[in-house]
């Protein structure tokens, strides 16, 4: 079953060092958190199976990795400075401040029941730097919010450098950052967070069996990629569109406190190469943007055959990567019932996502042999180039066992007094606990379609 709170999850992370509470001995800062040892191994492996997806299985998209730190120029065009903020209300009885259209009632304190609230302001949502020895504490940059606008900025660079016929993409994962208001639910909405945006640039006049098939792609990859049920997702329309979308879809995950999003499949129109270009007045805009007197370079595509010159569409599929995370994680989540009044956490994760793949146990510390043996296993397996494999010297076979269930480590081998007679070892199953003697010279190979199942 998986986890029944997000307080589960919570509590592993900090035990099996997966995620920390970031400047935890200072008393922490919300919405800011560190991953462990194991935390950057399951979030490097979902980055691997999204780029995978994105990037080496594909012939029509680019990766990218833009600058954190950009020109304000570009986030005033792209309409950031001036319209991405909250609705913030202050009580004036408590003090506290909440985002009014997050508010269970918006004429009541949320914190206090006080009815004393104060009118809605805007709150600017983006984090302002002031860089440079004349700067004099001027905010003249911005950490970007999304990795999606300096995708488009370097729409024409990566054309150039790379030339695609429509449609083609441009695929980014990096971190951004929000001045959130409140964050919460964990790793769910933090003020530092990380990103996995694809753009993908298409005729106007195929934008709709883009985006229709951008959806169907994106679902079947949280199935198939993450293990992720599909009657734990499902897609919802968005109900009011951004001023720039025509089409907005998030696919949501049933957390413990309900479906929230995951993933964003937007069709954004011409808005945002529109724009950022040179010369916006050249180009039939469907979307309304603001008039940009300092762009250097024409944002446009010309069609090889037709020899029109246009601003093509885009359909984005962003992700939130540390959501993407969480939800495995819950997913995985089990807790199981052994009898006799023993029972086991163990996170069933698809072995391509386990933060450890392997881990070699001798059974006894203090045999050297059997801890040669051990060493010379672990070394052929590091030899496959499959991610994390460890050593446990512990001793204690049966805590070992317990640690590695925890941690999602699909198979632990034991090596064991029989292994100096026959030169085999067993191999332990998670899901399972099932139990089999395999020729020490079978291990890699096991190990590889384990990992690959």
């Amino acid at each position: 079953m998986p986890a029944k709170t997000v307080n589960d999850i919570v509590a592993l992370c900090k035990r099996r060092g997966f995620i920390f509470t970031g400047s935890e001995i200072y008393g922490g800062l919300g919405g800011a958190y560190d991953y462990g040892p194991y935390g950057v191994e399951l979030m490097k492996n979902i980055r691997n199976a999204w780029w995978n997806a994105m990037i080496y299985s594909r012939d029509d998209i680019e990766g990218l990795d833009a600058a954190l730190i950009s020109n304000r120029l570009l986030w005033k065009y792209s309409g950031h400075e001036a319209g991405f903020s909250d609705p913030l209300v202050e009580c004036k009885k408590c003090g506290a401040r909440m985002r009014q259209d997050k508010m269970r009632d918006p004429s009541k304190c949320d914190n206090c029941g006080s009815t004393e609230i104060t009118e809605p302001r805007a709150y600017q949502l983006m984090m302002g730097l002031s860089i440079g020895a004349t700067a004099d504490g001027a905010i003249n940059a911005y950490l970007r919010p999304e990795t999606a606008t300096t995708t488009y900025t370097n729409f024409k660079n990566v054309l150039d450098a790379k030339p695609h016929k429509l449609p083609f993409g441009i695929a980014q994962i990096g971190k951004a950052f929000r001045n959130e208001i409140s964050p919460r639910g964990f790793v769910f909405r933090m003020r530092e967070f990380e990103q996995a945006e694809m753009q993908y640039f298409v005729n106007p006049s195929d934008d709709e069996k883009f985006h229709k098939m951008w959806m169907e792609t994106r679902m079947a990859w949280w199935v198939n990629a993450l293990g992720i049920p599909a009657e734990k997702l499902r897609f919802l329309p968005h109900e009011k569109l951004a001023h720039y979308a025509k089409a907005a879809v998030d696919i949501e995950y049933a957390f413990p406190d309900g479906f929230d999003e995951v993933e964003g499949i937007h069709n954004r129109q011409d808005f945002d190469l529109g724009s950022h270009t040179k010369a916006q007045s050249e180009f039939k805009i469907n979307a309304n943007v603001l008039e940009n007197r300092d762009s250097t370079t024409k944002l446009s595509y010309s069609d090889p055959q037709t020899g029109e010159n246009f601003i093509p569409y885009v359909i984005e599929t962003a992700m939130g990567a540390n959501r993407a995370m969480l939800a495995v994680m819950i997913e995985a989540y089990n807790e199981e019932d052994l009898g006799d009044g023993k029972s086991r956490v163990v996170l069933k994760l698809k072995p391509k996502l386990s933060p450890v793949k392997a881990a070699v146990i001798p059974l006894a510390r203090n045999v050297p042999e059997l801890l040669n043996i051990s060493n010379n296993i672990v070394g052929d397996l590091r030899k496959l180039g499959i991610g994390r494999i460890e050593l446990e010297n512990s001793g204690n076979i049966g805590k070992n066992y317990r640690r590695h269930d925890e941690i999602g480590t699909p198979v632990c081998i034991t090596v064991d007094h029989q292994t100096l007679e026959d030169n085999t070892v067993t191999l332990r199953y998670r899901d399972t606990m099932a139990q089999e003697r395999v020729a020490i010279a079978d291990v890699p190979k096991r190990i590889l379609e384990i990992v690959n199942e």
